[in-house]
């Protein structure tokens, strides 16, 4: 009796302690299911923002590669400007070279240049041209009028003159005589600049004139006297080129002194 009653105690006792077991066991159960999917979400959340940040990353990457691409096509344009600037300057400043757009220098010459020039500086007098009728030409004496101010160093005088030639008469033989000598007076009052126009001038408006290569002579002599030796070059080089065959023998001696005098290249 006493052994059925022990037995059934135990029972009983053995029966709370595993009901007690098992609701200690449940919540921790609960706990360990719950963790895997605690896990997955972060995974996922993970994903998401790694693929948010290669988004960003490829437009920041697309859009670098846009900006370097408006950047090189903003480079080559403003190239070409500079190309095309450069290439207008030197024309501009070769322009304003050839016109010796600068101030006389006072040096003096050399002797030997200087007794050069003397020999063609006073050319003769042109007679007066006299017509079938026994009259004078007046475009002659309007010439000679111009002349003979410029020989007795009346250079305003001489200027006026001559340019009132060429305007009354500017298709006749002597306007290239008359432009070449109002150039040169500008340069015997000390107006390099002014003379180194009305030479290159005359030059480019009759090539073939009578003096179209005494100006580009004198040309050279102005330019020398404005310390631009290397231009001076230019213009001897140029009367060589053009008038070498029929240069007259005075004035192909005085090229050779004055590119002697220049240092030019030969």
């Amino acid at each position: 009796m006493k052994t059925a009653i022990f037995t059934t105690a135990a029972a009983t006792l053995l029966a709370a302690t595993a009901t007690s077991a098992l609701a200690q066991a449940q919540p921790q159960f609960s706990q360990m299911q719950v963790q895997p999917a605690a896990t997955q979400a972060s995974v996922i959340n993970l994903d998401n923002r790694i693929v948010a940040l290669e988004r960003q990353l490829a437009d920041l990457l697309r859009a670098e590669e846009e900006n370097a691409r408006k950047i090189g096509q903003l480079e080559s344009t403003l190239q070409q400007e500079r190309d095309a600037s450069a290439s207008r300057i030197a024309a501009l400043e070769a322009r304003l070279a050839s016109a010796a757009s600068v101030e006389i220098a006072a040096a003096q010459p050399a002797e030997k240049p200087k007794a050069a020039v003397a020999s063609i500086s006073k050319p003769k007098a042109i007679p007066a041209v006299v017509s079938s009728d026994g009259e004078a030409d007046p475009a002659e004496e309007a010439y000679d009028a111009g002349y003979q101010l410029w020989k007795a160093g009346k250079y305003d005088a001489a200027i006026g003159a001559l340019r009132a030639f060429s305007s009354a008469y500017p298709n006749h033989r002597r306007t290239s005589w008359a432009n070449n000598l109002a150039g040169r007076a500008m340069l015997d009052k000390g107006e390099p600049r002014a003379a180194a126009e009305a030479l290159l001038a005359n030059y480019r408006a009759n090539p073939k004139g009578e003096r179209a290569a005494d100006s580009l002579y004198y040309l050279g002599q102005s330019l020398m006297k404005l310390d631009q030796s290397s231009q001076a070059c230019k213009a001897y080089g140029e009367l060589e080129a053009v008038y070498g065959s029929t240069m007259r023998v005075d004035l192909k001696k005085l090229l050779s002194e004055a590119k002697s005098q220049a240092k030019c290249r030969a």
